[in-house]
């Protein structure tokens, strides 16, 4: 099925994320070459739930906002995530979000 594939093909760039840095849905999917596919890499990190190898946590929206919290078990986990990191976050928003963003190299696959 080609969803699996390119969840896999996300997981592989999100365990790439270092630590103490983020990236974007969107970023990932420029780097699969799928540029408008932001939303598709929103559902594989919402899938990854039970992968603890694979650090959604450190996926976020194109302005730093953390939108995939909700789908953390506990209110605050994703930003506890993040804080532990020395990652700021205030009311959702990463502060600093450029000198925190990691940018994934493109793929040529």
């Amino acid at each position: 099925m080609a969803e699996d594939n390119f969840f896999e093909r996300v997981y592989t760039i999100a365990r790439q994320i270092p630590y103490g840095k983020v990236t974007s849905y969107g970023a990932i999917a420029k780097a699969l070459g799928t540029a408008r596919s932001a939303r598709m890499v929103g559902w594989a990190m919402n899938a990854c739930h039970n992968m603890d190898d694979v650090p959604a946590h450190r996926v976020v929206n194109r302005k730093g906002l953390l939108t995939g919290k909700h789908h953390f078990d506990g209110t605050n986990l994703m930003q506890q995530l993040l804080e532990n990191e020395g990652i700021e976050v205030i009311d959702n928003q990463i502060i600093d979000f450029e000198k925190h963003f990691w940018t994934p190299e493109v793929s040529n696959t």
